[in-house]
């Protein structure tokens, strides 16, 4: 049996600046572009959007949880990964932890591995670019 995390990355993350900021971040597609993708992103349950991932192409997305500040969680890739990417954001002493997830990869397909793989190696430099951005 597979572990409870097969097909899943996770990262957790503490940035020093306030949740307002990384949840603008998140969701204000003028800042967006600017540390991940350009895409017409907005924090609205049903929100349907498309990511602009340069060579790796445009991925359609959607949003199925937006809790201001504190979460926001949109499928990625759908008809392709059939993923889903999820923000979960909490106040500190200094500043915000974040913890991003990205669930769903099929391990069995080769389109699934090489997804998991890949966004394995990039989310921690999306999220140091975001970290940069924030922090100008």
């Amino acid at each position: 049996m597979p572990p409870s995390n097969a097909g899943r990355v996770q990262i957790d993350r503490h940035v020093r600046h306030e949740v307002s900021r990384v949840w603008q971040a998140l969701t204000d597609p003028t800042v967006h572009v600017e540390w991940w993708a350009s895409g017409n992103i907005r924090p609205v349950v049903g929100h349907r959007f498309d990511l602009d991932m340069g060579a790796w192409g445009t991925q359609a997305c959607e949003v199925i949880e937006a809790k201001p500040g504190h979460r926001l969680a949109y499928r990625f890739a759908v008809g392709v990964l059939d993923t889903t990417v999820a923000w979960d954001l909490r106040a500190d002493d200094t500043g915000t932890s974040v913890t991003l997830t990205h669930d769903g990869f099929d391990l069995d397909t080769a389109l699934g591995r090489q997804g998991y793989e890949g966004m394995g190696r990039g989310w921690p430099g999306v999220l140091a670019r975001m970290d940069a951005v924030l922090s100008k």
